[in-house]
Parts: structure tokens; C-alpha cells; sequence
């Protein structure tokens, strides 16, 4: 092996070191509700002092990230929340909880052979187990008095996008703002999160969640006067949120706003 080549692979390793070493800032929890077990990573704000409130975010993960493990789901965006100047600018408790394997954030189903779609959103519906722990879990922080009640936040993307919404209509008054990354809900839930300030991104190139699904919920909230963004990446695929974890005003938006 030349010496080039051996200086390029100490480098990818020490790099994989590095970020394995910061994931671990993230701590390893688990809320459990009625025997079920939703598990979760956090990151607290440096200094963290307990008789300090601080605001709260909530990030879910895509699809391809259940599990089991409690590690799968930072896979997207934790690095983001890792950054030195993010974290002393923006302090705040960021959570990643993760959906199991066979479940899904979102009211969704999937295969409509009358319309040749992968999935459908639904209207109302009751939760899935998932979307309930998850409610449990922002319920807990809510109770904590080391936590801003006028300061939560909720966003995702693709799968975790798709949840977000259907957090917001079901617990519409519990954030100040949110994000969705190539995601999308059904038209008629739109109004019941039409107060919540919301940033909607997605790629013009997704072929796994197409554009229009966001288009929808976009136009829906411009129809009803609601306050929305919408940052479209017209050669991007589904991975959008590559652009938009890279938006220079991301998390100075998201945390401007408070209830």
C-alpha cells in the first residue's frame, strides 16, 4: 500500500471515529407507555442547567431508519445540531425518536391500485402505536420544568415529514413552528395546522415522494392564509434535505417564533 493511499484511509477513519464520538453525545432513552417502548436519542444544550427552560425540537426520521437499535435515526441531521456554533447559538433539547420497524409515523396507506399510487394519506383516523408514543413522549417534556412550553418544535423528513404533519394537526397548539422535508398529508387536515408557521422543502427531481404531494398541503396553506415557506431544489431527488439542512437560515428561522 503506498503511502497516499494509506493517508486517505487513516483520514475516512478517523473521520467515521469522529462522528461516531459526537453521535454520542446523544444520549440513549426510552419512554415506555402502556408496556409499548418508543426509544429515543437526545442532545441537551452545552452547560445544560436544570433551572434553565429551554426550547425543545423534535426531528423524525425517514422510512429507511426504523428500528430497534436506537441509532438508525441519526443517520439524517444530527450533525447539523452538532455544530459548535449551532449549539451556542441555538441551545436548545434536540430529540430523535425512533419509529419500529413495522410501523409508520404517519396515517398512511399504502398500494392504491385505483389510482396507481405507493401511498395515500388519510383524513383523521386514529393514531398509529408509534404516533401515540410519540405523543406520550412530547407530553413528557411538556411536563418538564427545565423546558420552554412557548418554544417547542417539530419537523422531518419523508416518512418524518409525513409525521410531522399529522403531529401538528393532532397537537396544533404544542409548537411554535415546523419543517417538513419532502413530505406530505392529505388536503382536508391542512386546516387544523394552518396557525403553525411552517417551512416545507422539496426536491423537483423526488420520484419515491413526489413534489405535487408537498404542492398540495403548500396551496392548501396559502389558501387559508397560513404562514409558509416553500423552498423547491428543482434537481434534487429525495434527498433534499441535504439543501435544506444547508440553508443559511434554517434554525435562525425555525426558533425565531414562540406560541
Amino acid at each position: 500500500m503506498n503511502k497516499k493511499l494509506f493517508l486517505i484511509i487513516l483520514a475516512f477513519f478517523m473521520l467515521q471515529l469522529s462522528f461516531a464520538q459526537d453521535k454520542s453525545l446523544y444520549t440513549k432513552e426510552q419512554f415506555i407507555k402502556e408496556g409499548d417502548t418508543l426509544n429515543y436519542r437526545m442532545l441537551l444544550p452545552e452547560n445544560f442547567d436544570s433551572a434553565k427552560e429551554y426550547p425543545v425540537l423534535f426531528f423524525l426520521h425517514g422510512a429507511g431508519e426504523r428500528g430497534n437499535d436506537n441509532e438508525a435515526q441519526l443517520m439524517h441531521g444530527s450533525k447539523l445540531f452538532l455544530k459548535p456554533e449551532l449549539r451556542k447559538n441555538f441551545p436548545a433539547i434536540v430529540i430523535f425518536p425512533q419509529c419500529p420497524k413495522n410501523d409508520f409515523w404517519a396515517n398512511v396507506k399504502f398500494g392504491n391500485a385505483k389510482t396507481n399510487e405507493r401511498y395515500s394519506f388519510q383524513k383523521g383516523g386514529k393514531p398509529g402505536k408509534a404516533m401515540n408514543l410519540l405523543m406520550g413522549l412530547l407530553a413528557k417534556f411538556k411536563s418538564e420544568k427545565f423546558t420552554d412550553n412557548d418554544r417547542f418544535y417539530v419537523g422531518g423528513l419523508s416518512m418524518g415529514a409525513m409525521g410531522t404533519f399529522e403531529l401538528l394537526r393532532r397537537k396544533p397548539k404544542a409548537f411554535a413552528s415546523a419543517f417538513a422535508i419532502c413530505g406530505g398529508d392529505h388536503v382536508e387536515n391542512v386546516k387544523k395546522y394552518k396557525k403553525v408557521p411552517l417551512w416545507v422543502f422539496h426536491g423537483g427531481k423526488d420520484t419515491t415522494v413526489p413534489i405535487a404531494k408537498s404542492e398540495i398541503v403548500v396551496n392548501e396553506l396559502k389558501r387559508l392564509n397560513g404562514n409558509v415557506k416553500f423552498s423547491i431544489y428543482p434537481e434534487a431527488g429525495h434527498n433534499s434535505w441535504d439543501a435544506a439542512f444547508a440553508e443559511p437560515e434554517f434554525l435562525s428561522w425555525l426558533f425565531t417564533f414562540k406560541k
